[in-house]
């Protein structure tokens, strides 16, 4: 049984009225560089609040990370989801088949905002909803598709954990089947690899043997399950901090659920959103959480009481 810690952090609100933000990237300059899925566009968010607008990106921006080259990959669902606001706050609403223009991994160059598509399949078999991402620092990076829930046709896909190369040469499928995997990210050695599924409450855990490749999980192996979330609790996307523990955003029990690496500790980070949705970590020796609170459309910063793993490329 896990030992569970509730915690209160003090949330400093750091920028308001974002059109539902995912993604965040806290940069070396003190800027947090965010996607804002329903804007939707990628967006830098300054210390006072401030906002400019890197590029505008038709569909869904999901998840974001710097490239080796310094520029942002995104993660596009396509237009997944429609927003719906529910008594001033805004939920991911149903998919729009008319909406949607197809998954994407995309490359945006910070400086002068062009987009560029750099997969949009793999294996000819179309990406449906991209998610979140990591990158590895050997020259490639991991992604999760979410998949596209369609409640008219009353269908779900079954979708898959990705491995591509960052100059557009390669991509590939490392697990196969997924339920809406999510959250995605490294341990600090860059051994293990963890995602979270949104709907079953679980983050996963796989051992990474070279740039790219997981070793094989065999049949009834409970040990690539880090831990599940009890009652109706749903993952959103996650960080890792420098002592290797899984911190992923949390739905509907709104805040940070921080998993030890063994999965023995369980502290949850209340954050007072239902929609709680990212975590990155930046500031003075990466001991500061931000976090992005998506129903309220707003991006916060909170002490971490340990502190963050620096990613590749930062």
């Amino acid at each position: 049984m896990s030992e569970l810690v509730e915690l209160q952090p003090e949330l400093t609100e750091i920028a308001t009225g974002l059109r539902f933000p995912e993604g965040p990237i806290a940069m070396p300059d003190g800027t947090v560089i965010l996607v804002e899925m329903f804007g939707p566009r990628l967006t830098r968010v300054h210390p006072d609040g401030s906002t400019d607008t890197i590029a505008e990106i038709p569909g869904g921006p999901n998840g974001a990370a710097i490239g080796p080259d310094g520029s942002v990959f995104v993660c596009n669902n396509g237009g997944a989801f429609t927003p719906a606001d529910v008594m001033g706050m805004t939920f991911p609403g149903p998919f729009d088949p008319a909406a949607y223009i197809g998954g994407r991994i995309q490359r945006v160059d910070v400086k002068t905002g062009e987009v560029t598509d750099l997969y949009t399949a793999c294996d000819g078999r179309p990406l449906r909803a991209p998610n979140d991402i990591v990158m590895d620092g050997h020259g490639g990076f991991w992604f999760t598709d979410h998949g596209l829930r369609d409640n008219v046709a009353r269908t779900s896909d079954l979708t898959g954990i990705y491995y591509a190369k960052c100059d557009g040469s390669h991509i590939s499928e490392a697990v196969f089947p997924t339920e809406a995997p999510n959250g995605i990210g490294l341990s600090p050695d860059g051994s293990t690899l963890y995602w979270a599924e949104t709907h079953t409450g679980r983050v996963f855990q796989r051992t990474v043997t070279s740039p790219g490749v997981l070793e094989a999980a065999a049949p009834l192996d409970t040990s690539i399950v880090l831990h599940g979330l009890p009652g109706y609790q749903l993952l959103d996307s996650l960080g890792v901090d420098a002592d290797g523990w899984v911190c992923v955003a949390t739905l509907i029990n709104g805040g940070v659920t921080a998993i030890s690496p063994d999965g023995s500790q369980i502290e949850h980070h209340a954050t007072g959103d239902l929609i709680t949705t990212n975590v990155c970590f930046g500031g003075d020796e990466l001991q500061t959480a931000y976090i992005t609170l998506s129903s309220t459309g707003r991006l916060v910063s909170t002490p971490w009481p340990r502190r963050g793993l620096r990613l590749a490329h930062m």
